[in-house]
C-alpha cells in the first residue's frame, strides 16, 4: 500500500505539470499574438479580431526635454496650443499614429467662375506633397463642374464635386463658403470624413502639409501679421459687426485661407460665422475683411487648439523668404486679382 500510493502521487504531481506547462506554452502564444495586434477598443474601433491592425517597430532620436525645439519662435500659445514650425515636429511617429486611426482627410476649395483655372495646378500639386499616404477626399465647390480636370489621384484619394450657385461679387462668394462649408458639413462631411481643411484654390502646395495640422480645431498665422503688435492687425473695428475685437484684444491675426479641424469643430465654427454675418447683413453691416474677419472673431472667443506658423501659407513674391520661416510649404500663384475678381 505505502509503494501505490507513493506511485499515485507522483503521476498526480506529472499530470499537474503538464497542465501547467500546457497553460504557460498557451499564454506565451497569446501573449505573442496580443503584442503583434491591435484590437478595435485600442485602435478606436475601427478593426476586430482578424482586421486587427499591425505595429510596427519605431526607432527615433529620444525627445530632449531640456532641449527646445526651436529657439527663435513661439511653440506653444499660453492656452497650451502647440504652434508648428519646422523642427518642432517628428512627421514618422505623427503618421504611424493617424495610420492606426484610419484617418481620412477632407479638403474643401472652392472653384467658382474663372477660379477653376487653378485647380489643375492645385490638384496636381497636393497629390505630391498633401497628406502623402492617407486617405484624403478633395470636395471641389464650384459653379462650373465640367471644367474640373481630372488629375491622376492615388490610392485611397478622389475628387468629389459639388455644384453650387455663383455670386455676383467676389466678396459675396468669399462670405457664403461659410455658409455653404457649414451645410455640406451637416449633410456629408460628418459622415464621409474625420477632419476638414479649408484653403484657398489660387494657391499651390511646394512641400511636405501632414498631420501634423490635425487637430480639433486649428487656425493659421497671416503671414503678413505674424510679427506685428496687435494693434496692427486688420481686425474689424466697428462694435456695430458681429465681428469686432477692441483694440486692446486678440491673440493672433488669422488668414482665411486655411483653418480647419474635425467636421464636428468645423461646422460649429462656419455655423457661428453665417449667423454672425446674417445679423450684419440684416443691419445693412459687412465685415471688412468679409468672412477672414469672422473668422478671427470667432477663434478669440474659441481658442484653437493647434496654431499653423506662416509656413503653411505664404506670398514669396510679396514676402520674400526670411530665415525664420525655414519651408514654403502652400503659397500663392502669381495672378491679376482684378481680372480673376471680373
Amino acid at each position: 500500500k505505502p509503494q501505490c500510493c507513493s506511485l499515485c502521487t507522483v503521476i498526480s504531481l506529472l499530470i499537474t505539470l503538464f497542465c501547467v506547462l500546457l497553460g504557460a506554452g498557451f499564454l506565451n502564444l497569446r501573449s505573442s499574438r496580443l503584442g503583434r495586434q491591435v484590437g478595435a477598443s485600442e485602435v478606436g474601433g475601427e478593426l476586430d479580431g482578424p482586421q486587427a491592425v499591425t505595429l510596427s517597430r519605431m526607432v527615433y532620436p529620444q525627445p530632449k526635454v531640456l532641449t527646445p525645439s526651436r529657439k527663435d519662435v513661439l511653440v506653444l500659445t499660453p492656452w497650451l496650443a502647440p504652434t508648428v514650425w519646422e523642427g518642432t515636429f517628428n512627421i514618422d511617429i505623427l503618421n504611424e499614429q493617424f495610420r492606426l486611426r484610419n484617418t481620412t482627410i477632407g479638403l474643401t476649395v472652392f472653384a467658382i467662375k474663372k477660379y477653376v483655372a487653378f485647380l489643375e495646378l492645385f490638384l496636381q500639386t497636393a497629390e505630391k506633397h498633401f497628406m502623402v499616404g492617407h486617405k484624403v477626399t478633395y470636395y471641389v465647390f464650384t459653379d462650373r463642374p465640367g471644367d474640373v480636370p481630372r488629375v491622376p489621384l492615388g490610392q485611397g484619394r478622389q475628387v468629389v464635386v459639388l455644384e453650387v450657385r455663383n455670386y455676383s461679387r467676389w466678396q459675396d462668394v468669399s462670405m457664403h463658403r461659410m455658409e455653404m462649408i457649414s451645410n455640406f458639413s451637416r449633410q456629408r462631411f460628418l459622415h464621409e470624413v474625420d477632419y476638414l481643411v479649408c484653403v484657398d484654390v489660387d494657391m499651390r502646395f511646394r512641400d511636405h502639409v501632414g498631420v501634423e495640422i490635425l487637430s480639433p480645431l486649428f487656425g493659421t498665422l497671416h503671414p503678413g501679421f505674424y510679427g506685428a503688435a496687435r494693434a496692427a492687425f486688420t481686425y474689424e473695428r466697428r462694435p456695430q459687426s458681429q465681428a469686432h475685437i477692441p483694440r486692446d484684444e486678440g491673440d493672433f491675426y488669422y488668414a482665411g485661407g486655411f483653418f480647419g479641424g474635425s467636421v464636428a469643430e468645423v461646422l460649429r465654427l462656419t455655423s457661428a460665422c453665417h449667423r454672425a454675418m446674417v445679423v450684419d447683413r440684416a443691419h445693412g453691416i459687412e465685415a471688412v475683411w468679409h468672412d477672414e474677419s469672422h473668422l478671427n472673431r470667432y477663434l478669440l472667443d474659441h481658442k484653437p487648439t493647434k496654431v499653423l506658423s506662416p509656413e503653411y501659407l505664404w506670398d514669396e513674391q510679396l514676402l520674400g523668404w526670411p530665415a525664420v520661416v525655414k519651408k514654403l510649404r502652400y503659397v500663392t500663384v502669381p495672378k491679376s486679382h482684378r481680372v480673376i475678381r471680373d
